[in-house]
């Protein structure tokens, strides 16, 4: 039986695509702004009035991203990064998440309350550094995965959702005689597929957008991360706005083709588009894996 439209459904659909829509530019426009920025030439950006395109078309900012001799190796580093640490994460997680699952786990309670203290009280920036050295971890790749294996956070979430997948499935495996092992990798795991892929794209970003343990932990260039590297550009570039005047008018005049606003823009655009890429691939799990994840205890 099809239902009839009123005029207040009518009216109500009108209202929710103009908010959608409202909602979308609002969201929208800022990043697009900054993309027609880093298409511009720097000297004519200087003008502004840039909204909608790019009145000097160029890819100067970004030749002048890609020409530094760090970018190439950097990009390799992160990479590899993401695709090693997401995977191992995701794995260290489950495992962890369903072993706290089970309520008759021995000290079950201590371990629980042991991970959520972790959550909310650190070592501090000395302590922790002081740890990693004694573990060797300074200048080493490894330091950019074992630290943050296991997130508190995610682990809760994952646990959550396995204690809400129903218990007849894991005592009919067992009658069948799987063991723990079987259950978690034959079962568990392929049922938890929309939170570990949610989990993966948090992962996956983290990992990604990571500069931070790069800068304190490591001293070797060819170890450093996409995203140091570009915060090195973008502090030589900003370094390089901080001339005087005088200087600034000689600039001009060499028509130098990038400046700091526009080496800035280019440089946002470089390290957002990989992760909004894979977006759309993990996104119809997404809902459904925080919801499922989020809603018990």
């Amino acid at each position: 039986m099809l239902r009839r439209f009123t005029d207040s459904d009518t009216w109500f659909d009108l209202f929710n695509y103009l908010f959608l829509a409202a909602v979308f530019v609002v969201t929208f426009y800022p990043f697009w702004n900054i993309l027609v920025i880093s298409l511009n030439d720097a000297t004519d950006s200087v003008r502004g009035g840039l909204y909608l395109w790019p009145r000097v078309f160029t890819f100067e900012s970004y030749a002048t991203i890609f020409r530094n001799t760090e970018l190439m190796g950097s990009i390799k580093v992160t990479v590899l990064r993401t695709l090693l640490g997401t995977p191992l994460s995701v794995l260290a997680i489950s495992m962890m998440a369903y072993s706290l699952s089970k309520r008759e786990l021995v000290a079950w309670r201590f371990f629980t309350l042991f991970f959520i203290f972790t959550m909310y009280f650190g070592g501090g920036l000395i302590p922790t550094y002081m740890v990693i050295k004694s573990l060797g971890l300074i200048d080493s790749f490894w330091v950019f995965i074992f630290p943050g294996l296991i997130g508190v956070f995610l682990m809760i979430l994952v646990r959550t959702y396995i204690e809400g997948l129903p218990g007849e499935v894991e005592e009919s495996a067992k009658i069948d005689g799987a063991n723990d092992l079987q259950i978690f990798v034959r079962i568990v795991l392929p049922l938890c597929i929309p939170v570990l892929a949610t989990i993966a794209l948090f992962i996956g970003i983290g990992h990604w957008n990571a500069w931070y343990d790069s800068y304190i932990y490591t001293y070797k260039p060819e170890l450093k991360t996409l995203q140091a590297v570009l915060v090195k550009i973008l502090n030589q570039f900003q370094t390089g706005d901080m001339v005087s005047e005088a200087e600034k008018l000689a600039n001009s005049s060499k028509r130098i083709p990038v400046s700091g606003e526009s080496i800035r823009m280019a440089v946002t655009m470089v390290a957002t588009l990989p992760i909004i890429m894979v977006y759309p691939f993990v996104q119809r799990y997404f809902v459904k894996g925080i919801m499922m994840g989020a809603i018990k205890s």
